[in-house]
């Protein structure tokens, strides 16, 4: 796939069920509410098992990710908000960062779009581990950034586009996987009948 073609990443994350719906049908009914909502050819990655972080703190995550053409007539924030109300039709309050949930969808890239600007996306890119946590942006940052830092992002998104390249920093998918500790990358445990490009 080029990226051209396929410049929407979107990830996908959750470890909570939605009333009896567990985790991994909660990330396969999002992927058929954005194919309802007019966003695809979709791409979808394989579903994996991720250990919650902190370790011990609740259940397991299964985390996927999908490419997909950008749909004409939508920006990012469009996509953002589109993100949002399936994250709520499938049960998602927003009350802890880096909480449990029942559905996460994590606006990752869109094409080659900085937003809001290069010198405000490194900043967030660059902030330091203890301020990640307590801080969050105000508006959409894209490329997203934490990109670089999550395994549960990138493996997924190896399997579907290994080759996007940041358009700031000029690494790829690829790149930015293959420099993960091994031990992240190997946390990651792909659900049945899948196969991932990067490991």
């Amino acid at each position: 796939m080029s990226e051209s073609s396929y410049p929407l990443l979107i990830a996908l994350g959750a470890n909570l069920p939605n009333g009896t719906t567990p985790p991994e049908q909660t990330l396969a009914l999002a992927l058929r509410d954005l194919a309802a909502a007019g966003i695809g050819p979709l791409v979808p990655s394989r579903f994996y098992a991720t250990p919650c972080f902190p370790a011990g703190a609740g259940p397991d995550y299964v985390n996927a990710a999908v490419a997909a053409p950008m749909p004409p007539g939508l920006s990012p924030a469009d996509i953002l908000a589109l993100l949002h109300r399936i994250e709520a039709d499938h049960g998602r309050t927003r009350e802890t960062r880096w909480g449990m949930r029942s559905l996460d969808l994590d606006l990752v890239a869109c094409g080659d779009a900085i937003l809001p600007d290069a010198a405000t996306q490194a900043h967030w890119r660059d902030l330091p581990p203890e301020d990640q946590r307590r801080l969050a942006p105000d508006r959409l940052i894209l490329p997203h950034p934490r990109l670089q830092d999550r395994a549960f992002v990138l493996v997924p998104l190896c399997d579907i586009a290994p080759d996007w390249r940041h358009p700031l920093t000029g690494q790829t998918i690829a790149a930015m996987t293959a420099a993960l500790p091994p031990e992240a990358r190997a946390e990651l445990r792909p659900l049945p009948d899948g196969f991932s490009a990067c490991q």
